[in-house]
Parts: C-alpha cells; structure tokens; sequence
C-alpha cells in the first residue's frame, strides 16, 4: 500500500522538515537569473491526491529518462590542458552548517559559484556515489541505481574519451558497505586508487578503520599532478571525517561535528589557496553527498537519514576555475534556481576545452546560464521525499498510515545510521 504524506501537517517533536532560511548564504551581489532549462510536462497545479503525487512522480521519471549532458566527440585543436578535481564529502549540508555556524567560513568565499539550491537526491554515500559518477544522464529511481545503464551516463568515461586521464582518491579504505566495489561496478570507475602510504591517520571512523589526514592527501594530489606528464586529468575525490560516529585518535567517543567540520574546511581552504599559488590550472567542484542530520526534523530524530529529507539532501556545491588568466573577483556568483546532479555535469561539459582558463575575459553568469533545472526529488531504498507546489510530501513503500506516528514521534531506532550502506 503506497501512501503519500504531506509531512509538514505530522505532529512531532522535532524540527521543520524544510531547510531554514537562514541555512543559505546571503544572495552574492551578481546574481543569475531565472534560468529556463527545465523537464517539460511536469505541472503540479493538480490536487496533492495520492494518485495525483503517484502520477507526477512517474511523469518526473519519465521526463529524467529523456536529459542527458551532450559532450564533445573531441577537443578542438586550440583547446587548453587543465585537472578537473570533484571533492565529494560525506556528511554535510546547508542546515548542518547552520546548526555548526559554519557558513560564513572562509572556505565558501573561494568559490567562482555556489550552487545554493542544490538536491543531492539521497541520503547515503553509496547512492551518492553512482548518482554523482552517472551525472551525466537524468535522475533514476534508487533501484535503477543497480541496473545497467546507457554507456553516455558516465561522467568521468564522457572526459576518458575527451583525454582526461581518471584518478580515484579517498580518505578511507572504501571496504565499509562495499563502497569502492560500488564506484566501479555501478559508477564504471576503473581507477587505481591513489596511494594512502605515508599519508597520518587523523581520525579514526565509527568501524575502526582509518580516516587519512586530507590536508596531506591534497598536497600528495597536486604534488603528483605536478611531476605528471598527463595534460588533464579528472579526479573523483571522496572524504568522510564528517561521517557519523568517527572519533579522535585512541577514543572511543564520537568526536563533535563542529570541530571535525571547521579542520576539513580550514584544509581545503588551504588547499585552493596553494592551489592558486601553483599556477595550475584545475576545475574544483565540491559536491557533497547528503547531510549529517545533526538537527532532527518531524519524520525523523538527528542523525538518521533513511528519509532524505530537504534538509539532509539540501547540500552547498561550490565550483572554483584555479589558474585562470581573468580570475572572477568578488563574491561568488549565486544560483539559486534548482539544479541536481545533471547541472554538474552540464558546467563541466561546457568548460571541457579549457578555454575559460585563457579567455581575457570571463563573464560567470554567462558561463553557468541556464544550467538544467532539476526539481526536488529524493529517494533511498523505500522512501521518495519530493516537493509538491511547495512543500515535502513522503512517500514510505508499504506502510500503513498508522505505522508513520511512531517515526514521528522519535521511536524510528532501527533506522540506519551507518553513512555508506544502502542495503545492510
């Protein structure tokens, strides 16, 4: 029995189920507008009825099934060499900065642009991955995640065949919830995974295993892409010392989020800035999987996220061109349209001549005009949270109506909290 909820009219305990407003920056001072770029055919004028939220569902993934990122056959002959580096982080969100006050770091003010209204479309790393390395097709259902899929889905296979050499770099081992066997089975990501040898364990994750020191894994990727010979490379780049349940060295404690937070953002704030320094040039795009859920909403207490709702799924995507002979000044520019995984896909296709590093001039609203518009739909395993003419509406396969009251009310113990597992 499928039952559709409007869950802002659930009683519960804890938070909005919506992302405050406060939990996205402040619009930059060049803002884009309206872009036009939308799935057709998907009207929400009609009744929030169950067979009417069924049917729109199903239009959406009708609608996905037909976008897809055109890339070029090849690079024309003026094109310039450059690394596209995509820093994917488990565990952090709009609201999760907020409840840290962590929004206005420094960090955030490197970026060219912001994605400030952003769907990561799930609430766990393993379907973040292969929804981010398939970025390059419209959004599928979560089962279709583990299906076969079109050969031009694959976003890092898109710019094997334009000359970018694939790199993989984490800083884990990537065994937990068979994560690594997911990227390359259903991501189609066939790269050796960079050597951790060397590299100090700074945390420790929720299942012992090591959390490597990121600020040095960095430096060893832009120390081997230095000494390489290859002209461009693209790096998938994935980091968990946000996940729930890592600890300090020798504790057995979880280790606060805040803090843990703040030392990943100073890293990679340090990292772009020596980034600049090097005169590479390099395409940085982060794009974080899902949220922590370090505040509860009414479906659902903090820190679990089998529902993924807005605001575990409402995550910050900064893009940064490093190197560039016209460097953007000011503030970033901000998006605010509703993009989803097909937008990165279509900003890196866009760029993949290089001309943008050697331009004498470049205009960032132009550069990201009309990014493909996604609307908000998420899923895991047997939840579909989607907005509808305005607000989150749940679907949870097979449950009674009744059965919803005890989620709501803070009893959903046996949910999950593990970050990379999607079926154990």
């Amino acid at each position: 029995m499928l039952i559709w909820l409007n869950v802002l009219t659930i009683a519960g305990p804890a938070m909005n189920l919506l992302p405050t407003k406060a939990a996205t920056p402040e619009v930059a001072l060049n803002n884009l507008p309206a872009a036009t770029k939308a799935p057709e055919g998907l009207d929400q004028s009609a009744p929030p009825t169950s067979a009417n939220l069924t049917s729109w569902l199903n239009r959406f993934y009708d609608s996905e099934r037909q976008r897809a990122t055109h890339f070029p056959d090849a690079l024309p002959a003026d094109s310039q060499p450059f690394d596209i580096l995509v820093i994917n982080i488990c565990s952090l969100s709009w609201s999760d900065m907020d409840v840290a006050q962590l929004r206005d770091h420094p960090l955030w003010k490197h970026f060219d642009i912001l994605l400030n209204n952003y769907n990561s479309a799930t609430g766990y790393s393993g379907p973040a991955g292969i929804r981010l390395l398939r970025a390059s097709c419209g959004q599928t259902s979560h089962s279709n995640l583990y299906k076969a899929t079109d050969q031009r889905c694959y976003l890092f296979d898109n710019l094997a065949k334009l000359g970018f050499k694939q790199e993989l770099m984490m800083d884990h081992t990537g065994v937990f919830g068979n994560y690594l066997k997911e990227l390359r089975e259903e991501g189609n990501l066939q790269a050796p995974l960079m050597s951790q040898a060397g590299i100090a364990p700074e945390l420790t994750s929720f299942d012992g295993s090591p959390v490597f020191n990121d600020g040095q894994l960095m430096q060893r990727w832009l120390d081997d892409r230095t000494k390489s010979s290859d002209a461009r490379s693209a790096t998938f780049y994935n980091l968990i010392p946000l996940h729930d349940g890592t600890r300090e060295l020798g504790s057995t404690r979880t280790a606060d989020w805040q803090p843990r937070a703040k030392m990943l953002f100073d890293q990679l704030d340090t990292f772009l800035t020596n980034l600049e320094k090097s005169g590479r040039r390099v395409m940085v795009l982060v794009v974080p999987e899902h949220g922590a859920a370090l505040q509860g909403d009414k479906m659902q207490m903090s820190g679990l996220r089998d529902i993924p709702s807005p605001s575990i799924t409402h995550v910050p995507v900064g893009i940064k061109f490093v190197g560039m002979k016209a460097p953007h000044q000011g503030q970033p520019l901000s998006i605010d349209t509703p993009t989803s995984l097909l937008a990165i896909s279509e900003i890196i296709s866009r760029e993949v001549d290089g001309q943008v590093f050697n331009a004498p001039n470049v205009n960032m609203s132009v550069l990201a005009d009309n990014l493909p518009q996604s609307p908000v739909v998420s899923e895991y395993d047997n939840a579909v949270v989607m907005m509808y003419q305005g607000k989150p509406w749940i679907r949870l396969n097979g449950r009674r109506l009744g059965a919803l009251s005890a989620i709501a009310g803070g009893a959903a113990q046996t949910l999950r909290r593990d970050c990379n597992v999607h079926n154990s």
